[in-house]
């Protein structure tokens, strides 16, 4: 007959939990000398006598031996499961825009990668009920350990994107708190040494580390080079046409024609447009004006042109308008031209006449526009809109302004800083004008700042395009009128 007691209850571990074997089988394990009961009245042997040395074996400390802090480990438990679950939920919230509508393959990937880690971090939130239980699984804490390393990744690129404006968003009230969390998780779980239980450590290092690289080359394709390199083709032409009498009235009528293509393979958002007329009257000297003075007095006067036997040049607006509403898409490969005839007296005195178009667009690969808002012109003379009211004893000319929400097509972008805001503001004879920061109004009226960094960020450019023709040519083709 055998004394070998056929009931071992091993010596407990770092977190006080004890294993029990029958016999060669291993049963289980207990937290305390109540559980360790209740195990054995489910196997059968209710009346079992634990303080009989002949039945049960107590190695590394007597039946009172029981370290488990339950309460310590049960807190310690659920506050890595609710990190892990705020986690998830984060990068879910950061990463499904971008991977169900960003403009660029590279922008819908990051978005899908963070979608992705989000699912590891809920698989590692479930295994926090193993690591922190029984462990009846070798790779639970690697589990686990491989969510807070994804935790920590995210929440510092989400710190250091925020830093670089330190603005208010409600996101910081969840990344900046979920990266001390990450902090301390991860300092608990390398002092566990976790990874000693999965089977091929190297195999497991590796699937960490190649994801995380390519996340990050992704990060940095889709946020800095891919929208830097991508270029935007937009040609804007003027034209004038054949100028034709009225019949009725002692004007002439000359037809304008603009073209807008875009052969780029990106859509743009118009911010605003221009399309002015200008006559020019002035003075003519056969013997010429100084060459010197000349050039001296044009860069004066912002003109940069001058011509010797022409002097005082004067240029007098005839048409003003635009050609396209402010936040209209243009597609790529989109073609679009537009007609445009204005009026000018028969006993005009111009030699010269002008066409001056400009665009400015933003890409849409860059930002987003909310284009109804946008449409809404505010006409700045009107005290019912309020905020937008200057009044001409301020000095104001009459203007209309658009300002609309802009947000940008990167989502991290979106969650790291404070809102954004495009403003354009149109006036006959005057350039338009733009801008793009968080906010530029106050309650005594607009206060303008374009900032270059803003603009720069989002792609905003402005093309032009200019034509001339003069008096002569424009009126060859009409009769002389009778005299009376």
């Amino acid at each position: 007959m055998s004394i070998r007691p056929w009931v071992v209850v091993e010596a407990p571990d770092g977190r006080g939990l004890r294993r029990v074997t029958i016999g060669n089988d291993t049963v289980g394990s207990a937290w305390s000398r109540r559980e360790l009961r209740r195990m054995l009245d489910r196997l059968g042997y209710p009346d079992l006598d634990l303080a009989d040395p002949a039945t049960v074996c107590w190695r590394g400390g007597d039946s009172g031996t029981w370290p488990d802090r339950a309460l310590r480990r049960r807190a310690t438990g659920a506050l890595m499961t609710a990190g892990l679950l705020a986690s998830a939920v984060l990068g879910g919230l950061i990463g499904w825009p971008d991977a169900s509508g960003a403009q660029t393959f590279a922008q819908r990937l990051t978005g899908a990668l963070f979608v992705l880690s989000g699912l590891v971090q809920l698989a590692a939130a479930v295994a926090v009920f193993d690591h922190w239980g029984r462990r009846q699984s070798r790779i639970s804490g690697a589990v686990v350990l491989l969510g807070v390393l994804i935790s920590l990744a995210t929440d510092s690129l989400l710190v250091l994107m925020w830093l670089e404006e330190t603005e208010y968003t409600p996101y910081m009230l969840a990344f900046m708190p979920l990266w001390c969390w990450s902090v301390w998780a991860l300092w608990l779980l390398v002092r566990q040494r976790v990874w000693r239980g999965v089977p091929h450590p190297r195999t497991f290092a590796a699937g960490v580390f190649v994801p995380a690289v390519f996340t990050a080359l992704s990060l940095a394709y889709s946020t800095m080079f891919q929208p830097a390199v991508a270029p935007i083709r937009l040609t804007l032409k003027t034209e004038f046409g054949t100028a034709r009498a009225d019949r009725t009235r002692p004007f002439v009528q000359v037809p304008l024609k603009l073209s807008v293509k875009n052969t780029g393979d990106f859509s743009v958002y118009v911010v605003i447009d221009d399309l002015s007329v200008y006559g020019r009257t002035a003075k003519y000297s056969e013997r010429g004006t100084s060459t010197t003075e000349t050039w001296r007095k044009s860069f004066d006067e912002n003109d940069e042109e001058a011509e010797l036997n022409v002097d005082q040049p004067a240029f007098t607006l005839i048409s003003s308008g635009r050609f396209y509403p402010p936040g209209q898409v243009i597609e790529g490969g989109q073609e679009d031209t537009l007609q445009h005839v204005f009026q000018i007296p028969r006993s005009a005195k111009y030699d010269v006449l002008y066409a001056m178009a400009q665009i400015t667009y933003i890409k849409t690969d860059r930002g987003h526009i909310d284009a109804a808002e946008f449409r809404r012109s505010h006409p700045s003379w009107r005290k019912s809109e309020g905020r937008f009211y200057c009044s001409a004893e301020n000095s104001c000319p009459p203007q209309l302004i658009h300002l609309a929400r802009l947000r940008s097509d990167n989502n991290l972008v979106e969650v790291t800083r404070g809102a954004r805001y495009v403003l354009a503001i149109w006036a006959p004879a005057e350039t338009p004008v733009y801008s793009i920061s968080s906010y530029h109004f106050q309650s005594k009226g607009i206060v303008f700042s374009q900032e270059k960094r803003e603009v720069d960020r989002y792609g905003v450019a402005t093309i032009g395009a200019k034509s001339e023709v003069s008096m002569a040519e424009l009126l060859k083709s009409i009769p002389s009128p009778s005299p009376p």
